[in-house]
């Protein structure tokens, strides 16, 4: 459970490149500010001067090729200064805390893309966490052809992460749909295949639920 108080409340959106993350995640914000919460937008990796920082070394080209390790021991830090320094802070307010992408995401890149092992997420995962979890994590799925097609779209050069191929995609689609189904009353799969109006019906309706 999130260690936070009865107001608060910690929100994830999680799903690979082009499925409209950026988009929903100012939707249920600004969902929440209608209800009266008040409410702290951040992301991963990023969210505080310190782990900006670290989320432009992921992003970015190197020459030398990034070791999977390195990668996620990367966004673990970050992760350290952002539950710190943001998320934990907020919710101890009982501010409701929207955040573009978390621990998950480690799963389904590092773990199920990269091949990292699932055992060695987890025991970062409680070492810095502490027990902290979403009370809902929006699973914003489509497939990899559409999310690519859509990322492309965006006319934007793309990052170290977006420029990987297809069958990476795919490795990060399938873990992101096993954890939703291993952790069904958290996770809430969105098809995001259909419209930005379809998908914020759809989320509202869980959040209606959740308060």
């Amino acid at each position: 459970m999130t260690p936070s108080s009865s107001h608060s409340l910690f929100i994830t959106l999680e799903g690979i490149e082009g499925v409209g993350k950026s988009t929903q995640t100012k939707f249920v914000a600004n969902w929440l500010q209608t209800q009266g919460k008040e409410v702290v937008v951040t992301r991963e990796p990023g969210g505080t001067p310190v782990a900006e920082n670290i989320r432009g070394t992921l992003l970015q080209h190197w020459d030398e090729a990034i070791e999977p390790a390195t990668e996620l021991l990367l966004l673990f830090a970050g992760r350290v200064q952002h539950i710190a320094q943001i998320i934990k802070p907020s919710l101890a307010r009982g501010q409701c805390v929207v955040c573009d992408r978390f621990t998950d995401a480690s799963y389904a890149y590092q773990g199920y893309g990269r091949g990292l092992s699932l055992d060695w997420i987890q025991s970062l995962e409680r070492e810095v966490q502490q027990g902290l979890t979403p009370d809902i994590t929006f699973l914003l799925d489509a497939p990899v052809a559409i999310g690519s097609e859509r990322a492309q779209a965006r006319n934007q050069k793309a990052d170290r992460f977006e420029a990987e191929k297809q069958a990476f995609f795919e490795k990060v689609r399938q873990g992101y749909l096993t954890l939703a189904h291993q952790q069904p009353k958290r996770f809430r799969i969105i098809d995001a295949s259909v419209s930005i109006e379809q998908v914020q019906m759809e989320m509202e309706k869980h959040l209606q639920a959740l308060l």
